[in-house]
């Protein structure tokens, strides 16, 4: 039987709050990049600071000779750590006279916004690991990577090419000769890299790559696969010292992301303010699982 005179959801609707955890993981989820090609790590809910992580050393095969004892392997093990020294938040403080007066598109902005900073700030870190990819040192030189025309050139700062099809095709060798798996391998590129593939008859055009129709790269604008690798565009590519971009073409087995909290929502009314104090946040930590599993290369921004 229904209550004519009763408090329902839609007369008390001001006292109700509303909740944006899941538009600000929505968010997050869709502006990364980098983050979602990596091999990930949970650590929800553990405590500790470094995630260690064994790296057995592959053994090899040894041919049994006729009534000889066979000599096992022996190997002293080593493990890769991955430390979580990582927490990042984004927090804006909405007076009362915004939330009465305001429309309700502001703070769906900032939650998408959040988001979108958090999710950038994640791929941005998961980019610079590649600085130690193939024996690199950790600094701003990008000293292991190679420049995108040919795929093995060193670069020095100041050689940067655009990419092409020989470089990619070296770079693939590359982890060939590494004994990287073809599965999960991705090449994440700039902006600019797209442009130049998009311009190479061979990656675009029918005659090549079979595609018609709206499946056809120049009418859909999507690179999608080359030579069995997944490409995809971040703008967080970063930029080396002598300002060339630097894309990575790697497997998901090359990086590590260790996510201690997950990305979270939070609201508390702040009376000494008037105000609501809206804060999102993640802990999380990045490292190297296999220097030879990827590579770097520089290209003109």
């Amino acid at each position: 039987m229904a209550y004519p005179d009763a408090t329902t959801t839609t007369t008390a609707a001001v006292f109700i709050p509303e909740l944006w955890s899941d538009e600000v993981i929505a968010a997050y989820k869709a502006n990364l990049v980098l983050a979602a090609l990596v091999t990930n790590f949970n650590h929800q809910g553990k405590k500790g600071d470094t995630l260690n992580l064994p790296t057995p050393a592959r053994g090899a095969a040894l041919e049994k000779a006729a009534n000889t004892i066979i000599d096992p392997i022996q190997s002293t093990e080593t493990d890769t750590s991955i430390v979580i020294d990582q927490h990042w938040y984004y927090a804006r403080l909405i007076e009362d006279i915004v939330t009465v007066q305001g429309l309700d598109s502001l703070r769906q902005f900032y939650t998408d916004d959040a988001g979108y900073a958090l999710a950038t700030k994640v791929d941005s870190d998961l980019h610079l690991v590649g600085r130690v990819l193939q024996g690199g040192t950790d600094d701003a030189t990008w000293d292991a990577a190679v420049i995108g025309s040919d795929g093995s050139t060193a670069y020095v700062g100041t050689n940067e090419a655009a990419l092409a099809d020989p470089g990619i095709r070296q770079m693939i060798q590359t982890l060939d000769d590494a004994n990287t798996p073809q599965r999960d391998r991705v090449m994440v590129i700039p902006p600019v890299s797209k442009n130049t593939l998009l311009g190479l008859a061979r990656f675009t055009e029918q005659a090549f790559v079979g595609e018609v129709g709206m499946a056809n790269s120049i009418r859909n604008g999507r690179l999608g696969n080359i030579y069995g690798t997944e490409v995809f565009v971040s703008t967080q590519c970063p930029t080396a010292t002598g300002a060339a971009r630097i894309g990575l073409l790697m497997h998901k087995s090359a990086f590590a992301l260790v996510t201690q909290v997950d990305i979270r929502m939070q609201t508390q009314y702040k009376q000494e303010y008037l105000a609501d104090l809206m804060t999102s946040d993640t802990i999380y930590g990045t490292g190297l699982l296999r220097a030879d599993a990827g590579i770097a290369f520089a290209v003109v921004a």
